[in-house]
């Protein structure tokens, strides 16, 4: 009996023994429940600044937003080589006569204005009110502090975005 009560002892020894150091944490994942609040949304929008519409248009989502997410806007700024050049929002023109405009935005949780100012928006050609294009993208604040928001393509990369909705 006592050698039976020897080797459990030994093996109870040698089991609890063989822990070695915890090895580095993995990377967070996305939470079980309500993941879908969590997955990024994008689209893109043309856009007509007129004077009667005090250079503004608002633009409903047209899904459900967290109330955590955050918007942002790109604006196509110009083509170099075939490729669209990506600007976020607000983005500021000085003219050389000293106007000014801005491109800015600002957002709800249930839509994104689009929005001019400037000293002078009726004297505005219609190359810069014309046919203006924006992408739009509502990301949860999750990871948000992992990726650069200025640069649209490392946000498509890190919120899996593929392709924009046209609107």
């Amino acid at each position: 009996m006592k050698r039976i009560l020897s080797l459990i002892t030994v093996f109870t020894l040698l089991f609890t023994a063989c822990e070695g150091d915890p090895g580095p944490p993995g990377p967070p994942g996305l939470p079980g429940q309500n993941a879908d609040q969590y997955a990024a949304e994008a689209f893109e929008i043309v856009l007509d600044f007129e004077a009667e519409n005090f250079y503004e248009f608002i633009e409903p989502y047209g899904f459900p937003v967290a109330q955590s997410s955050v918007t942002l806007v790109y604006i196509s700024w110009s083509v170099e080589n075939g490729q669209d050049i990506w600007r976020p929002l607000p983005q500021t023109v000085i003219f050389e006569d000293g106007n000014d405009l801005v491109y800015n935005y600002d957002f709800t949780q249930n839509d994104v204005r689009f929005f001019l100012e400037g000293s002078d928006l009726d004297g505005l050609g219609p190359e810069w009110t014309q046919a203006q294009v924006f992408r739009v993208v509502v990301l949860p604040t999750v990871n948000a502090g992992r990726v650069d928001l200025s640069d649209l393509d490392a946000v498509m990369e890190m919120y899996g975005i593929t392709e924009f909705e046209r609107r």
